[in-house]
């Protein structure tokens, strides 16, 4: 055993030595600067691990964590979030309202693109409405933020062009709502409401964003190596306009798949900062840089609503009593992960009296195995059935690949009959098989966009980008549109809960697992690295290295 153990770590060793050295972080063909930089000589050089590539850097089309990540540290908005996770002023001057809260103009900055040419209002009219014209994934988000038109534009009932947003001048865009909305400004923190230089865009074609070199930047920083699969590398933006902030010479990004070689990397000093598997945090969690964290994301089952099995909500509430949560959290993942039996996760969202929504709303869909396997009885009945044979779409994630053998083994043992095959494909892959609703169950994460429960539950509207599963039910629907202009917020908040009941309550539409936690190690030099909790999730504009 022994003598296999160092085998594997010494192939590990010569896999990252090949690994670094494809992405060129610190090959020959950089500068000296480059160079000094990438070997710690300038200090302020932050090292980090991330799990994937990025799927694509087209704000228009971006929609998921790691996009929206460097999306957010390479671009600018017109707001930001904070070092309190609030919203401030970025490419913003003034800010003004009409009398009724509905007319919203704003004044930017004088700012430029990493081609030299300034951003304009014109750029945010152009991003904007493109959104809307190539039914992006996020479109929805100018539905929530309330924009003129967003939704009859999403129902194919009027055209992108009467979208509520104009360049007024270069430096004056004018946005009108439907009604005030209380979200609007903080929503402006969000990539889907970032800029984009049309001219560049058109010139280039079905290729914009799919490289370092096909999109433009205006932001902390820029892309300057984007080696897929592998990783890439930001440096500092000496032309944008907040630079003297920013203390950051660069920031490396490394795709680490294997929890074991992401380690090894911290270990040698290749990274900073990780993210440690359930079999790692037993041997790290006496380390002085060792922190376990409870996130506001959320991993849940997603059904085919049109299987002919899965489609029964017996099955689907006997699928999820079958899996023991707190096993899972507890004794397979270890990382500070909790159970979860709602999709609204616990400890981010209060009423406006000061409760928690999980402790307003409580558990859906708990039981015993048995009465599990008398659901499943009852649905198989009801199918026709006598057994089932799917298959569980998950991302090729170390963590996702034990969480889906814990849940073949759950439904295997506790329903007789039940028989899951595991597919495992690239993170992206994942998203675009989701898109297509051609999946039996998939493994899925979810994390909060704004700072409202509303962030987690509008979701399922059908024919809604983030649906994913041809899930409807027109009650939902009309609670979810009365919410978005509800001025009473305990009216409000109630409608909140009752769309939470009606999803696992009534339906049993998906099956929530557990509120993600994030065991990390994380070296005690680096300060100010924002961890958000909606949105962009990291942001590297603060960040400082203190030897």
């Amino acid at each position: 055993m022994e003598r296999k153990r160092k085998t594997q770590i010494f192939m590990i060793m010569i896999a990252f030595v090949l690994f670094l050295s494809g992405c060129n972080f610190n090959s020959s063909e950089s500068s000296s600067e480059d160079n000094a930089a990438a070997e710690g000589e300038a200090g302020q050089v932050l090292n980090i691990s991330t799990t994937a590539d990025i799927p694509t850097l087209d704000s228009t089309k971006a929609h998921d964590g790691i996009a929206f990540t460097v999306l957010n540290n390479v671009n600018e908005g017109l707001y930001r979030q904070d070092e309190n996770h609030e919203p401030i002023e970025a490419l913003v001057t003034e800010h003004t309202e009409s009398e009724d809260q509905s007319v919203h103009t704003f004044t930017l900055r004088d700012s430029n693109w990493s081609n030299g040419e300034p951003v304009t209002a014109q750029d945010f009219e152009y991003a904007w409405k493109r959104v809307m014209k190539d039914a992006s994934p996020y479109n929805f988000m100018f539905v929530t933020a309330g924009i003129k038109n967003a939704e009859a534009i999403m129902n194919e009932e009027m055209d992108a062009e009467e979208l509520g947003v104009k360049a007024i001048d270069e430096k004056t865009l004018e946005v009108t709502l439907d009604a005030a909305n209380p979200l609007f400004q903080s929503l402006m923190t969000f990539p889907t409401f970032l800029p984009q230089n049309q001219k560049f865009v058109e010139e280039q074609g079905d290729q914009y964003a799919l490289e370092a070199e096909n999109i433009l930047f205006n932001g902390p920083f820029t892309l300057v190596d984007w080696t897929h699969d592998q990783g890439w590398k930001y440096e500092k933006n000496e032309d944008y306009w907040d630079a003297e902030t920013v203390k950051l010479d660069a920031v490396n990004a490394y795709v680490v798949k294997d929890p074991a070689a992401g380690i090894n990397l911290y270990e040698t000093n290749k990274v900073d900062r990780i993210v440690l598997s359930s079999e790692a945090v037993d041997q790290n969690k006496d380390d002085e840089n060792f922190e376990t964290i409870l996130e506001p994301e959320i991993i849940f089952l997603r059904f085919n609503h049109n299987h002919p099995v899965l489609g029964n909500k017996n099955i689907r509430q006997a699928v999820n009593m079958a899996i023991d949560k707190e096993s899972l959290t507890d004794v397979i993942l270890k990382n500070g992960s909790t159970a979860l039996n709602g999709v609204v996760p616990e400890g981010f969202f209060n009423s406006p009296s000061g409760e928690d929504f999980r402790d307003l709303n409580g558990d859906f869909n708990t039981g015993t195995v048995e009465e599990a396997q008398a659901l499943w009885e009852t649905g198989l009945e009801e199918t026709g059935a006598t057994e089932v044979t799917v298959s569980i779409n998950i991302a090729d994630s170390e963590d996702h690949k034990k969480v889906a053998e814990y849940i073949q083994a759950q439904l295997e043992d506790n329903l007789p009959g039940f028989k899951l095959d595991i597919k495992a494909v690239p993170f992206a892959q994942r998203l675009e098989i989701e898109k297509a609703v051609d999946y039996d169950l998939s493994l899925s994460s979810w994390g909060p966009d704004y700072s409202d429960p509303m962030t987690y539950l509008d979701m399922w509207l059908e024919g809604g980008s983030a649906n994913r599963m041809d899930y409807s039910n027109a009650e939902l629907e009309e609670l979810v549109s009365a919410a978005r202009t509800e001025t009473d917020l305990e009216k409000r908040y109630q409608m909140l809960l009752d769309i939470e009941k009606i999803l696992l309550e009534e339906d049993a539409a998906i099956v929530p697992l557990y509120q993600e936690g994030a065991a990390v190690l994380m070296r005690s030099k680096i300060k100010n690295l924002l961890v958000h909790p909606t949105g962009a999730s990291f942001s590297y504009k603060w960040v400082t290295i203190e030897e």
